[in-house]
């Protein structure tokens, strides 16, 4: 299930659906657990974010869901533990590997959490140590070259699993700024996103949150463990 962070094929931000592809607004308030994997894993968050895989196939260490009347994605993914990458800090570590990857431009960091460790979520007798990072970065979508970059709130969590040697990480995408020649221009408007309030909508930071704490492993046979 697990796949080295290095080579490999990763989504981070989600490819732009088809208008006719998304679905009625719902109220926020409309939110309940989500199966992952089979069902081995489960992660609470709001409805309106679409499975991506019943659209098209996303790899096998990875669930990942958007709303695409938002631009806003959430993406859960299995890696292998990297050894060489210090607890302290690690979640920074993922946010700038992945700013590389995407060719991302004007990468900050906003703010990082220090260490945690999440008592309720633990094989054997260790629990996974957390760590939590914000950034700001202009990327773009699918193909698209860099004229068409949005500016994106990125939020990251990673959950290592050291007995088992994984690394999770849930990812959440949040658009700051539209581009024009984006893709997304077509759905949501090009210029400044609509803050989720005005919206109706859970904040993407708040839709994190509850992502990350309500995270859980139901069957650790998932990565291989007896």
């Amino acid at each position: 299930m697990k796949r080295s962070s290095s080579g490999q094929t990763r989504i981070f931000y989600i490819l732009h659906l088809r208008s006719s592809e998304t679905t009625e607004k719902m109220p926020e308030a409309c939110y309940t657990e989500r199966p992952l994997f089979g069902g081995a894993i489960v992660s609470t968050f709001p409805v309106r974010f679409q499975d991506v895989s019943d659209i098209r196939q996303v790899p096998d260490h990875q669930e990942a869901f958007v709303d695409p009347t938002r631009d806003e994605s959430l993406v859960f993914e299995l890696l292998d533990l990297k050894q060489d990458v210090g607890d302290d800090g690690s979640a920074v570590w993922f946010l700038q590997d992945l700013a590389m990857e995407q060719d991302a431009e004007g990468f900050t960091v906003i703010e990082q959490s220090g260490v945690v460790k999440a008592q309720g979520l633990r094989y054997r007798n260790m629990a996974a140590f957390v760590t939590t990072a914000v950034g700001q970065m202009a990327i773009s979508k699918g193909r698209q070259g860099r004229e068409a970059q949005n500016i994106v709130k990125v939020y990251l969590a990673n959950l290592r699993l050291k007995e088992i040697g994984t690394d999770v990480l849930i990812t959440a995408y949040e658009p700051i700024m539209i581009n024009p020649c984006s893709d997304s221009a077509g759905t949501v408007g090009a210029g400044l996103a609509v803050p989720a309030e005005q919206s109706g909508r859970m904040p993407m930071a708040e839709v994190f949150k509850m992502a990350v704490s309500s995270f859980k492993v139901n069957d650790w046979s998932l990565f291989g463990a007896a």
